[in-house]
């Protein structure tokens, strides 16, 4: 749904000729917006600004949507949005099951390569926040109407999984007992012994030959593995509440039988050549080559990032491929997209994007850590956010704060401001939701009914229906340019709006049509809250 912004806009520019760039009015006796298009327009013309504008005035239509129009100041034209205007869009949003969210005309098969843990090693902070960001695209690209394959891309193949499997023969390890901390003790256990007992490396070497080789004995220990890590992983995935099941798994083994085929192919067609015992492809313009497979006949992942790509395009049919990623990743991505789309395996016609991330601090400003030292646990930062507030309050706080800043850039982990129901937080979009909530419950309590948004006279009400106007738009602009962020702060600014509104405007003390009215308000208020938190995967609470 186009917002009425938008279309006021599309109005005044197709008789300006130019963009107007209409701004929010200062004050409300100016009206809804305001536009400098006739000053821009004299200085080309040479003709007084207000002549201009009254010239606009005469040409704009704008008649079914705005309040005659006025020229203000030097050449201002302010432009007021009829009351009933934006009680039409706001009972329409009321009434429209998708909230106002227009599904693609032309949909796509988007697969989001996202979360991506690794196999017998604890969930850290950095596939919290590819989980939750991934999560989010998901969910935003599905309701525009596209089919999405989520993709989690699991480290469950390569030469660590030999070292484990022999730890765990030799030290007689009884698998059916393991859970993922367990394992995690036990890869702990086998890395130290690996970097101290020659021989011992020598048979975890030998190991992941039998592994890649089919052997029994060796596939069945590494299966127990996988599946407790798998259990590990969905643990985790439900306190988050995010969508990825089973069936979203494409590990490293998916690929593994594809790897020899690319390489063969790649050399074949002379895009690859081998360079000191590897085999390369010379990028054009970079100076380092992407190795596809390494000296000792390894494959790396590189070479499964190209399989991968490929089985996309071929058999899952992909128009677009989404990776959310560190940023440290950037020019790996460079180079495989690249290799990608010299081998054929990525078509002109198919679009690949790599969404990297930032960081997450400490209140210290510094790189989280724990005191040892070492990497953050997904489960203790999710740990820490819970002993301050309940379980749908710090989710809610963790993953807006994720998703409240650029992607790229570093953001800071400090529980106590992320779960304050007050300011720039996913909490008080769940407090503003339950505020809306609870004014509707208590109007059905005291049998009192709404239909639709038919009085709007307060410029408070105003403000907040024109706002809701929006939220369409701003949906489709992040399934664009996949940025959450303006999605973050579309709602913290209708939440905004609506404690304006219930400040200003009484609710349940006004009467007849203007209640029934602010009670239609309320509910479309919530009801485009709720699906916003919704597509940031935050639960919207009735009550708090």
């Amino acid at each position: 749904m186009q917002s009425l912004a938008s279309l006021l806009t599309a109005r005044v520019e197709a008789a300006a000729g130019i963009d107007p760039e209409m701004r929010p009015a200062t004050k409300p006796q100016f009206g809804h917006f305001q536009s400098n298009v006739a000053l821009r327009l004299a200085k080309t013309e040479g003709r007084p600004p207000r002549d201009v504008a009254a010239d606009l005035i005469g040409r704009i239509e704008v008649d079914d949507l705005c309040e005659p129009l006025e020229v203000a100041g030097p050449g201002f034209i302010n432009f007021r949005i009829r009351a009933s205007v934006l009680a039409q869009a706001a009972t329409d949003l009321l009434g429209d099951p998708d909230t106002g969210i227009t599904r693609a005309a032309d949909p796509q098969t988007v697969v989001i390569d996202y979360s991506a843990p690794n196999v017998a090693k604890p969930m850290h902070v950095g596939n919290l926040r590819s989980t939750i960001i991934g999560d989010c695209f998901n969910r935003v690209l599905s309701a525009c109407g596209h089919r999405v394959i989520p993709a989690n891309h699991i480290g469950d193949w390569g030469t660590q999984f030999g070292m484990l499997v022999q730890f765990i023969l030799d030290e007689g390890v009884d698998t059916a007992s393991l859970d993922l901390d367990g394992s995690v003790a036990l890869y702990k256990r086998a890395q130290e012994r690996f970097k101290s007992d020659e021989q011992f490396a020598d048979a975890a070497r030998r190991r992941v030959v039998a592994l890649q080789s089919g052997d029994e004995e060796t596939l069945g220990i590494w299966r127990t593995l996988v599946e407790v890590s798998k259990k590990g992983f969905n643990e985790a995935y439900e306190r988050l509440g995010v969508l990825l099941t089973d069936d979203d798994l494409y590990g490293e083994s998916f690929y593994n039988a594809m790897l020899a085929e690319v390489a063969a192919d790649l050399e074949q067609r002379g895009i690859a050549v081998v360079d000191d015992g590897a085999l390369v492809v010379f990028v054009p313009g970079q100076e380092a080559p992407l190795i596809v497979r390494k000296s000792d006949g390894g494959f790396g992942y590189a070479a499964t990032d190209l399989a991968a790509i490929r089985y996309r395009t071929t058999q899952l049919d992909a128009d677009r491929i989404i990776y959310v990623v560190g940023m440290p990743q950037s020019f790996h991505f460079q180079q495989v997209f690249a290799v990608a789309r010299m081998a054929g395996y990525l078509p002109e016609d198919v679009t690949a994007e790599h969404v990297g991330f930032g960081s997450v601090l400490g209140p210290d400003g510094k790189m989280l850590r724990t005191r040892a030292g070492g990497t953050v646990t997904l489960q203790s930062l999710l740990d820490e956010a819970e002993e301050v507030a309940t379980r749908p309050i710090a989710m809610a706080a963790v993953k807006y704060s994720d998703l409240s800043n650029q992607l790229q850039k570093d953001y800071v982990f400090d529980a106590e401001r992320m779960t304050a129901t007050t300011g720039d937080t996913g909490p008080y979009l769940q407090y503003a939701h339950a505020r809306a909530n609870q004014i509707l419950r208590r109007a059905e309590a005291e049998g009192i009914t709404w239909e639709a948004v038919t009085t709007l006279t307060e410029p408070a009400e105003q403000a907040l229906a024109l706002q809701l106007s929006r939220f369409g738009e701003v949906v489709a602009g992040v399934a664009e340019d996949l940025q959450p962020h303006k999605l973050c702060t579309y709602l913290f600014e209708t939440a905004t709006h609506m404690s304006t509104f219930y400040e200003q405007c009484p609710v349940l003390k006004s009467e007849g049509d203007v209640r029934s009215s602010r009670l239609a308000l309320c509910a479309t208020t919530k009801k485009v809250l709720a699906r916003g938190l919704e597509l940031l995967g935050i639960e919207a609470p009735d009550q708090m």
